[in-house]
C-alpha cells in the first residue's frame, strides 16, 4: 500500500533565482481576449500582482492561459492537499455579492469603492449606516479586524460617503478629504485647517462618525486633530494585503519554462533556495560549476511494507553561451526516508547537489529540478564566469558553508577541492553552535607573490554602530608553491554576534597592496542551532577523469574552438582507449572538420561493438563519402539504413551517395522520405532540387 504526503520544509527559506523578465511590448490587450479570460481578469483585479498580470497578457494561446489560471489559484490555495480551493471560492463569492449589492446605474458593483473593499476584505464585521441630514452627507462606516503581519491595523474602519446625497458611496480618506468633505457646509463654515472645530461639529452630530473621521483606527485622535499621513500607509497595506502572501516569481518561471515542463508539472511550482559556485579540482586543475538546490516543499510517497517514504528527483542542467546551449545533461536523485526520520527531515530539509567541469567563459546556468513523485518543479538560474587559467592572479570564491571535512580521494564530489569538501546551505545562515567554513582559490599565483605576499581574511558585521570585525592573516608560503592555491578554514560561529556579515579574502603583495579580492556573505542567527538540509549528491570516480575531457571537448566544439576540442578528445581517448561510448561523438566532430581518414581510423575501434553497429556503419559511410569513395560509402550507408531508416542525417548522406553513383531515382525517393520526416531541411530541399534537374 502506498500513499502520498506533502510536507513543508521548515528549515528552508524561499530564495528564488533570478529570471529573464518578459518584455511588456509582447503583451496582448485584454479586450482582445476571449470573454472567459476578460471575466477572469475582472474577478482578480484586486488580488492579482502586476507581474502575474503582465505574464498572463503575454501568453499566446488559450491552453497556456488555462494552465496559468490553474496555477494562479493553486499558489493561493490554503489547503493544497484537498480538492477544494477555499480562497478561489471565497473570491468568486465576494465578487458576485459585490456585483449584486453595490451596482449603481450602469456601474458594475465590483468597480465601486464599496465593492472593491468587499472583495479585498470580505464582509465587514459591522456596518453603521447614517442617514443624511441638513449638516452631514449620508455615510456608512464599515469595520474589520486586520492582520498586523501584513502591515494592517488590528482593527480599523472605512467611511464611505454619498456626496450630494445622490450617486454611489465613495471612500473617504481622512488625509486627502478631511472632515470638511463629510459636512455639507464644511468648506463655507470652517477654516480648512481648523480640524478641531470640524471634529467637534461631527462629534455633536454623530459620535460614531467622529471616532473615524481623523483616522481609520476608531478613537485614534491625532495630535492637533491633524490626520496623520500614516493613514495612507495603512490604506496601502490593506489594499495590498491579498497580494502579500504570493511570490510572483512562479509566473515568470511559467512564461520561461512552459515549453520545457509538462502540463502536469506546470501547476506545481515549488519554491526553493539555491546557490552556484566555481570550485577548482587541484589534481586536474579543472574548474567545476557546482550547484545546490533546496526545495521548500517535499512531496513523498509512503511504502507501508518497509515503513518508509520516498521520492524521485530529476535534475535537467543546461549551460548557455548567449542563446546557444553548449552543455546539458539529466540526472536522477532518488531519496528514501525511514518513517522514524520523517519529522527530522521536515525540519532539516533536503538539497540536491551536483557539478560538472566547464571551459572558460561567461555563461547562463539553468537547473530544472523536478520531483516526479509530486509532479513538482523548481528553477535555479545564475550567471557564471569560468576564469581562464592564464592572466593575472585572481581569487575565485570564497564559498561559505557550515562544514569543511576530509573528502574521499577516489571521488570528485560537488564542492570538493582536492582533499577538502565544503558543505553548503544556500541560506548561508548559521546558529551559535555552527562552524563558519570557507573555501577559495588563488588562480595564477606567481612565485614572488607566493613567497612575499599574504592573504587577509576580513569578516565585517553590518550593524551601523561599532560592527563586529575579525581579521586573519594567512601566508601563501605556508603551502607548497602551485599556480593554483586552495585555502580552506573554519571559524566558530559563536565568535560572531548575531548579524549579517560580509566576508572578504584579499591577496596582498609584499607592500600590503591589494592584488585581487573575493567576497561573500553569511548570517549568524541569535538561535543556538540552525538546521541544515540533508544533501543528495553523486560523486564521479577519479579513475574516470577522462570523462571530464569528453565533457570539455563537447563544450569547445559548441563554442567553435575546434583545436581545443580536438585536443580534449585526444586526451580523453589516450587516457582510456578501451572506452567506446564517446567514439561516435568524436568521429562526428572529425567528420564536420573534414578529417575523414582520421574518422576511418577512429571508428575501426567500434567495429565489433554490437551496441554501436548503426553508428559504425553511418560514420564510416559519411567519411567515405567525404573521401569521394562513393560506391564504398553507399554500401555502408545502405547497411546503416537497414538498422534504422528514420534518421534524417543518414537519409541525407544516403541520398547524396545514390546521386553520386548515378542512381537518381533512389536519391529522389530517399530525399523525399527525409523531408516527409522533417520538412524544415533547406539543405535536403536544395539537393533534391538539384537531383530533379537531371
Amino acid at each position: 500500500m502506498t500513499k502520498r504526503l506533502s510536507v513543508v520544509i521548515l528549515g528552508i527559506l524561499a530564495v528564488l533565482p533570478g529570471v529573464r523578465p518578459a518584455g511588456p511590448d509582447q503583451a496582448v490587450k485584454p479586450s482582445t481576449l476571449a470573454p472567459q479570460y476578460q471575466e477572469w481578469l475582472r474577478l482578480t483585479t484586486y488580488i492579482i500582482k502586476d507581474k502575474e498580470r503582465d505574464v498572463f497578457l503575454q501568453l499566446t494561446n488559450d491552453r497556456d492561459r488555462d494552465i496559468f489560471i490553474q496555477m494562479f489559484w493553486k499558489m493561493r490555495d490554503p489547503t493544497p492537499a484537498t480538492p477544494e480551493n477555499e480562497f478561489r471560492d471565497e473570491i468568486l463569492k465576494r465578487f458576485q455579492e459585490a456585483n449584486k449589492k453595490f451596482r449603481y446605474g450602469g456601474q458594475e458593483g465590483w468597480r465601486t469603492d464599496r465593492g472593491r473593499f468587499y472583495i479585498i476584505l470580505g464582509p465587514p464585521l459591522s456596518v453603521v449606516q447614517i442617514a443624511g441630514s441638513n449638516d452631514l452627507w449620508p455615510v456608512e462606516i464599515w469595520s474589520w479586524n486586520g492582520d498586523p503581519a501584513k502591515g494592517m491595523p488590528s482593527h480599523f474602519s472605512f467611511v464611505f460617503y454619498q456626496r450630494g446625497s445622490v450617486g454611489e458611496f465613495k471612500l473617504y480618506d481622512p488625509v486627502a478629504d478631511g472632515p470638511a468633505k463629510l459636512l455639507i457646509k464644511g468648506s463655507s463654515e470652517f477654516s480648512p485647517s481648523d480640524y478641531e472645530a470640524m471634529f467637534d461639529a461631527i462629534r455633536d452630530l454623530q459620535p460614531d462618525l467622529a471616532a473615524v473621521c481623523l483616522s481609520i483606527i476608531p478613537g485614534d485622535i491625532p495630535y492637533m486633530y491633524q490626520p496623520s499621513p500614516e493613514n495612507a500607509i495603512w490604506m496601502a497595506n490593506i489594499i495590498d494585503s491579498p497580494r502579500k502572501a504570493v511570490n510572483e516569481s512562479y509566473a515568470t518561471h511559467f512564461l520561461n519554462y512552459k515549453g520545457y515542463v509538462t502540463t502536469e508539472y506546470l501547476t506545481n511550482y515549488m519554491e526553493s533556495a539555491g546557490s552556484v559556485d566555481v570550485v577548482f579540482d587541484p589534481v586536474t586543475g579543472l574548474p567545476f560549476v557546482d550547484f545546490t538546490v533546496a526545495p521548500k516543499t517535499l512531496s513523498l510517497e509512503y511504502y507501508e511494507p518497509k515503513d518508509e517514504y520516498s521520492c524521485a528527483f530529476e535534475v535537467n542542467v543546461s549551460l548557455r553561451a548567449g542563446e546557444k546551449v553548449i552543455y546539458q545533461y539529466t540526472k536522477d536523485f532518488p531519496l528514501t526516508i525511514p518513517a522514524s526520520r520523517l519529522a527530522e527531515t521536515e525540519i532539516m530539509g533536503v538539497s540536491v547537489q551536483d557539478g560538472f567541469p566547464a571551459i572558460p567563459g561567461r555563461y547562463r546556468l539553468s537547473v530544472l529540478l523536478q520531483n516526479r513523485t509530486g509532479k513538482e518543479f523548481s528553477i535555479l538560474e545564475r550567471d557564471v564566469e569560468i576564469p581562464s587559467p592564464g592572466g593575472p592572479p585572481r581569487i575565485v570564491g570564497p564559498v561559505v558553508g557550515y562544514l569543511l571535512s576530509e573528502a574521499r580521494a577516489d571521488l570528485r564530489q560537488p564542492y570538493q577541492a582536492g582533499s577538502q569538501r565544503i558543505q553548503v546551505d544556500p541560506r548561508n545562515t548559521f546558529g551559535q553552535t555552527d562552524r563558519v567554513s570557507y573555501l577559495f582559490h588563488i588562480l595564477g599565483l606567481t612565485e614572488d607573490l607566493w613567497r612575499t605576499g599574504s592573504i587577509r581574511i576580513v569578516v565585517q558585521g553590518a550593524k551601523p554602530n561599532a560592527p563586529f570585525q575579525k581579521t586573519l592573516l594567512v601566508r601563501p608560503s605556508g603551502q607548497p608553491y602551485r599556480g593554483l592555491l586552495t585555502i580552506g578554514q573554519s571559524l566558530e560561529a559563536e565568535e560572531f554576534p548575531p548579524d549579517y556579515y560580509d566576508f572578504s579574502a584579499l591577496l596582498l603583495d609584499a607592500k600590503g597592496q591589494v592584488v585581487t579580492e573575493g567576497r561573500s556573505n553569511f548570517v549568524v542567527s541569535p538561535r543556538k542551532s540552525v538546521s541544515h538540509p540533508v544533501t543528495l549528491a553523486k560523486g564521479a570516480s577519479q579513475a574516470n577523469r577522462f570523462v571530464f575531457d569528453y565533457m570539455l571537448a563537447g563544450q569547445f566544439d559548441q563554442t567553435g574552438e575546434a583545436e581545443a576540442a580536438e585536443a580534449a578528445y585526444e586526451r580523453a581517448l589516450a587516457a582510456n582507449p578501451s572506452f567506446t561510448g564517446k567514439i561516435p561523438e568524436y568521429a562526428g566532430f572529425l567528420t564536420r572538420a573534414g578529417k575523414f581518414d582520421r574518422v576511418l581510423d577512429l571508428v575501426a575501434r567500434i567495429k565489433d561493438d554490437t551496441r554501436l553497429v548503426f553508428q559504425y556503419r553511418f560514420l564510416r559511410g559519411r567519411a567515405l563519402l567525404g573521401l569521394e569513395r562513393f560506391d564504398e560509402a553507399l554500401a555502408e550507408l545502405q547497411e546503416a539504413n537497414k538498422i534504422y531508416n528514420s534518421d534524417t542525417a543518414l537519409l541525407h548522406a544516403l541520398g547524396l551517395a545514390y546521386w553520386r553513383t548515378g542512381r537518381s531515382e533512389e536519391a529522389r525517393n530517399v530525399l523525399r522520405a527525409s523531408l516527409k520526416l522533417n520538412p524544415d531541411q533547406p539543405e535536403i530541399r536544395a539537393l533534391l532540387a538539384e537531383v530533379e534537374k537531371r
